[in-house]
Parts: C-alpha cells; structure tokens; sequence
C-alpha cells in the first residue's frame, strides 16, 4: 500500500534511538512522507482498521520495549519550514517548539518566547495545547492544517480545537502539518534576553541534561488539591525512586529519567509505582501526561521476558 509514495518507507525500524528516553522496541513499518500531499495519499488509501501512530520529536512519549505494531508516521525536514509575516509566524508540524521561538525573534516578533521552555514540535503542542512560563498555544494558535484519518488536508481554526489544559479536540488520528502562531512586533534583542531566561530558569530547575522527557504527570485540576504534580510526589517520597534503571529525578520529581539501563517497563513501572504511592498518600490521582505507546515485550514474546532494547 506504501509501494508509490514519494516519502521513506522502513520496515522494523528501531526508534529507541530517536526518543528522549532512549527506550522502546521497533516499528513494524516507519513512514516519513515527503509533503503534506504525499501523507495524505498514502492515508486515504487505508483501511480504517491499520493502526497508525504519529511520532514528532519524541520528547513526552515512552515507546514500549515490544514495539508499535502497523503504521507508524514521523514528519521529516520538509515539514520544518518557518516562515515569519509581520505579526505571527507559519510553522510545519514538525518544526521544534525552540526553534520556532528563536526564529520570531530574529524576526522582532514576541510572544512565542515560552516555546523555548517546551521540549516538542509544534505539531504536538497543538495537540496537547502545550504550555510554560505563562502561555500555552491555545493564546497563539490561530489555525492548524490536518491531515485526517481518511486522507483530506483540512484548515481548522483554533476556536474549533476546544483547547482545555494539556487538551485539545484535534480528531483521533489527524496529522498537524501546519499551524500559525500570532506574535507582536518586539525588540529583538529584549526577545532574545527573556528566551535566555527562560531556558536559564529551565535548566536551573529540571534535569535536561538526562535521558528523560517532558513533566511526567499533569497538575492536578486546582479543584482537587493546590498542590502540583511535583509536590505530591515528593510527599509521597518518591524523589530519587528507582525501578531497575529507571529513577524519580531529584532535581525535579516530575521528571523519570533512564540512569543508562532503563528499559521502557522499568520508566513505566516506576511511574505506575508513583501514581499508587501519591494515591496512598493523598487521595489524589494523578494523569500520566507523556504517552506510553506500543507493546509490552510479553504482547510481542508471548512470555513476558524482558528482552534487550532495540
């Protein structure tokens, strides 16, 4: 079904090596189109029934060690593109949340400056209305470009995304390829000083040195408890827990981190491990906010033995 795309086509792809963690099993089949029209063709021809997942910069995901059966999407350098007007910016889904906030401000734009604290491709932040430092995309976003399930490359407006906290109501399966951000003229160089500052502070308080991803857990909703995500776990004393390779980070306990030997059901474990422990503790569940996708091993094997990372 993949024989006449234009895009890179691999079967039984590792992809361990492209997440953040550095953890997870392979895909059956890897597809990086090579535009928006190549992806939507190759969509439309499949059956509703193929499961497909799409992969951005892999920051806030945990891959399981067996892997992700069918399709699995990952937009390339073709859909990176940044073009600056004079009061927003038009990204590709697969330029990085960073990049985007330097750019507009090379260009004098402000307001993006909080995509230099998120780990992520724009595409991804659309979908989870990603946000830090006092913004989140639901304040910028003025449209997002699709690609459905079935195949048709549809503009959506922001207003009809329904952004809630770390939500949105992007349709099951719909690929982002595009997206506009507003921005305001600004002074370049006053720009660039609160982006440094921004990553100062993020560096200063989260371990982005480490194999890890973005926060593990969501804030819980303020009606339920004040606290955040962070200071139930370390009521919990669970700063600095590990489960094989895997560990709570002690600068931020938020954050798992794989120490060098942590499989993808050490990381998930461990966050399971706390989830119980804060519930013990507070009464309060806490949501996974990074995404567990894909296979246990013993889906895979059949056994349930561990096997060596891909």
């Amino acid at each position: 079904m993949l024989g006449d795309v234009r895009g890179r086509v691999s079967v039984n792809q590792p992809l361990g090596p492209r997440t953040w963690f550095r953890v997870g099993g392979p895909a059956e089949c890897l597809f990086q189109p090579a535009d928006a029209e190549d992806l939507a063709g190759a969509l439309g021809r499949f059956s509703p029934e193929l499961p497909v997942m799409v992969l951005g910069a892999c920051s806030n995901v945990i891959i399981r060690d067996g892997g992700v059966p069918g399709l699995v999407i990952r937009l390339g350098g073709a859909f990176a593109k940044i073009e600056t007007e004079e009061n927003g910016v038009v990204v590709g889904g697969a330029a990085l949340d960073a990049t985007v906030a330097e750019t507009a401000a090379a260009a004098g734009l402000g307001g993006l400056e909080f995509l230099a604290g998120i780990p992520g491709s724009i595409g991804g932040a659309v979908r989870m209305n990603a946000g830090a430092y006092g913004s989140d995309m639901a304040a910028v976003l003025d449209w997002a470009e699709i690609v459905s399930r079935d195949g048709s490359l549809i503009r959506l407006p922001a207003s009809s995304l329904r952004f809630g906290y770390r939500r949105s109501a992007l349709p099951d399966g719909a690929v982002v390829v595009r997206a506009r951000l507003r921005a305001v003229p600004a002074n370049p160089a006053e720009v660039a000083q609160r982006i440094a500052g921004i990553r100062a502070a993020r560096e200063g308080s989260q371990p982005v040195r480490a194999r890890t991803g973005g926060s593990t857990f969501r804030n819980p909703d303020p009606e339920v408890t004040p606290l955040k995500a962070w200071q139930l776990v370390d009521a919990a004393g669970c700063r600095g827990l590990t489960v094989g390779g895997a560990q709570v980070s002690e600068k931020h306990c938020n954050f798992l981190i794989n120490t060098g030997t942590a499989t993808a059901a050490d990381l998930e474990t461990l966050g399971e491990t706390v989830r119980r422990r804060v519930l013990e503790t507070s009464g309060v569940t806490l949501h996974w906010e990074i995404k567990r996708i894909g296979l246990p091993v013993a889906d895979v094997t059949g056994n349930g033995a561990e096997e060596p990372v891909a």
